[in-house]
């Protein structure tokens, strides 16, 4: 018999991942599941990017790539971070990886050793909890609420921060809430951490692009803690591009050599014809018809669902300012039944849903908010409709 390691017993599945599985296997036996489990956008990548991947492969971009990337897409990244951000860092500073969820666990794995603190102001992303296990890290977790737009305060952080604390991972804008920090917000942040030189900040801007309050604001801008502050970026959510599997870092030098190591082992160099395609997403006007057309749509996506839901008691709302989910609190409905299933959690209820109306969401407590459920409305207007009338007929059963 198969002995697996200790680290898979204790690793969880992840939760989106876990919710759109088990969404399939109930569309497999015929019923009509409507998925608002996944983060994808459910547009096509612009023919101009898929047109340079077909170059690509004409051209013969084919062989093994650099463990860190193409150069030239290095480069382009360089740019791209002085272009949008007003960020200035150098081609050895980049890391390309097969996707943002590559770098993050490049950087875990490089800086966490066994018993080291990794700050996660929550809710926050599944895997990075899980990505700290492996490292046999431990993850702090500093609770953010609904009432405040689920964002964290300074005090919060400096009574969660201790010898043992090594890193602090956020996204802005926020998987799972749509949540995004101000400029001032993100500079008392930075002021604070001019105290803890010894903290990696890891700044996770994946939905940098998908934002409906203007200009994106990175920590890193801040010339005082530039040094430690590690940029996660890619083209998977801005570029429609979730499949190229295309991420990467900007960092100081010497964790990006880290990671290069680290991912040599790995994987080496992510798909060169990805990377191809990426380079021309990068290098071009972020303002582009594509873009605005994507932003514009899921826009008026959240004000639809933020209008549906809101007509439903107990769903505690906030408003999301980037991304393309909305994550309420629905602990009021803890408790209740309809006869012949008692919610007693957020699991519950999102099993409970996804069985007696077939409509698939995730539940919160992989996100470290075991109160709250997350929609994604990366889907068309008419199903999200549809999915909040059956998911309002099935609360109205619970008593």
């Amino acid at each position: 018999m198969t002995t697996l390691s200790n680290r898979i017993h204790y690793l969880a599945e992840s939760e989106t991942l876990a919710m759109s599985r088990k969404s399939r296997e109930l569309k497999a036996k015929g019923y009509d599941v409507i998925n608002l489990s996944l983060g994808e956008p459910d547009f096509n990548t612009p023919d101009y990017i898929k047109e340079a991947a077909h170059k690509a492969i004409q051209d013969n971009w084919t062989f093994y790539p650099p463990v860190s990337g193409f150069n030239d897409l290095r480069e382009a990244v360089c740019k791209k971070m002085k272009r949008d951000n007003g960020l200035t860092f150098t081609p050895d500073q980049v890391v390309i990886s097969t996707g943002g969820k590559q770098a993050i666990a490049n950087l875990v794995l490089s800086l966490i050793n066994p018993g080291d603190e990794v700050l996660l102001p929550a809710p926050f992303w599944v895997s990075y909890k899980e990505i700290i296990k492996v490292a046999e890290g431990k993850s702090v977790y500093i609770p953010a609420s609904v009432e405040n737009e689920f964002k964290i305060q300074p005090k919060q952080l400096e009574e969660a921060i201790n010898p043992k604390t090594r890193m602090i991972i956020f996204s802005s804008p926020c998987n799972p809430t749509g949540a995004v920090y101000s400029r001032e917000e993100l500079r008392k942040i930075a002021e604070l951490f001019t105290k803890y030189p010894d903290i990696t900040i890891v700044s996770d801007e994946i939905y940098e692009h998908i934002n409906f309050i203007g200009k994106h604001e990175s920590i890193a801008q801040f010339d005082f803690i530039r040094d430690r502050v590690v940029v996660v970026n890619g083209v998977s959510k801005g570029f429609a591009m979730t499949g190229w599997r295309i991420g990467y870092i900007a960092a100081p030098v010497e964790i990006a050599k880290a990671c290069d190591k680290l991912q040599g082992q790995f994987t080496s160099g992510a798909c060169s014809i990805a990377q191809r395609a990426a380079l021309e997403a990068i290098s071009s006007d972020p303002d582009t018809p594509e873009l605005r057309n994507m932003i514009k749509a899921f826009r008026e996506r959240r004000d639809l669902m933020l209008k549906l839901l809101g007509e439903i008691p107990g769903m505690k709302l906030n408003h999301p300012e980037g991304a393309f989910y909305i994550f309420p609190d629905i602990s009021w409905y803890f408790g209740k039944s309809n006869g012949h299933t008692k919610i007693n959690n957020a699991n519950d209820l999102c099993m409970y849903i996804l069985n007696t109306v077939y409509v698939a969401i995730v539940p919160g407590e992989g996100f470290g908010s075991p109160d709250c459920i997350r929609f994604s409305y990366a889907t068309g207007k008419e199903k999200l409709i549809e999915a909040v009338r059956r998911i309002k007929e099935a609360l109205s059963a619970l008593k």
